[in-house]
């Protein structure tokens, strides 16, 4: 039985996911270091310690493996109408990436929103790009830059300090103004919005943002 997440911020939407950090290969830069984005990681903190909440990601990391795990999921996605990958973690592997898009390809009612840093590796490039090519996926490509920078893409995603920030065609995520909540906001699952922004919170990226001030 695969195992699903449900997070308050999206508003009762499902998601898959696995531990932050251990399989997140793009959260290392050239330098060796953790990027300033992975510095001030939600999924490091608060709730996501607890051993019950890493144990379902823990088991995700195997349980994909198996060869059912792809028709268990779509099983598992038939009446869902949006649903976010990796609310934590990453899409550590190119075999599991071809599994997600099987996933993908079969649940066409589905509107997939999959944020990911792998579009940094050259074996990556084709299975994301056949998942953009789907009319019910997003890949969020997500830049490293706590300050608003960019990457390249068809749909993608930074971080600001503060609205002073906020990258030109961006689209401002107002989770902050609903207790850290979605509050009926689908822009992350939508083709039309390009860049979506993500404002800081918590106190490990408040440290990490004033780290890169100083600098």
């Amino acid at each position: 039985m695969v195992k699903l997440s449900k997070t308050s911020k999206l508003d009762g939407i499902m998601s898959w996911s696995l531990q932050a950090l251990e399989t997140c290969q793009g959260s290392i830069g050239t330098d060796g270091k953790l990027v300033p984005a992975c510095e001030g990681c939600y999924a490091t903190t608060g709730n996501y310690v607890f051993a019950n909440v890493k144990a379902p990601r823990a088991f995700n990391k195997e349980d994909w493996k198996r060869d059912a795990w792809t028709f268990d999921m779509i099983d598992a996605l038939a009446k869902q109408t949006h649903f976010r990958w990796f609310d934590s973690g990453d899409c550590y592997a190119v075999e599991l990436a071809e599994k997600i898009l099987q996933i993908m390809q079969a649940t066409p009612h589905v509107k997939h929103w999959m944020p990911t840093r792998m579009h940094k590796f050259a074996k990556f490039a084709d299975v994301l790009g056949r998942m953009e090519t789907l009319p019910n996926v997003v890949v969020r490509k997500s830049s490293d830059s706590v300050s608003g920078g960019l990457v390249d893409g068809q749909t993608t995603s930074t971080i600001v300090a503060d609205e002073a920030q906020l990258p030109a065609n961006a689209t401002l995520c107002r989770a902050y103004e609903h207790e850290g909540k979605c509050n009926g906001c689908r822009a992350c699952y939508s083709k039309d919005v390009f860049i979506v922004a993500y404002k800081a919170h918590g106190r490990k990226m408040a440290k990490v943002i004033r780290l890169q001030v100083a600098a």
